[in-house]
């Protein structure tokens, strides 16, 4: 991730972050310029998921079928194996 200095346009580096939640950290940067020395916070957040993560569609599936009665779990495991 590049950062930039808002005063003088120069690239910056973030020097160190603080993540206020799953969602936000929030990000303490300076200027690369020495001559500028501007420090700042910025933030990055969570926005949207584009494509969702394969390993939350198996959770999601597991608890869907912990769910079940344990007769429809039998039901399903059998026809799972017969599609193999």
């Amino acid at each position: 991730m590049r950062v930039y200095c808002r005063e003088c346009g120069n690239k910056g580096r973030i020097t160190n972050t603080n993540r206020l939640s799953r969602d936000y950290t929030e990000l303490y940067c300076q200027c690369n310029d020495a001559e500028c020395g501007h420090t700042w916070v910025g933030g990055f957040g969570y926005r949207h998921t584009l494509s969702p993560s394969a390993k939350t569609a198996s959770q999601m599936a597991f608890q869907l079928v912990k769910s079940l009665a344990p007769e429809m779990q039998r039901d399903l495991l059998k026809e799972l194996e017969g599609a193999r």
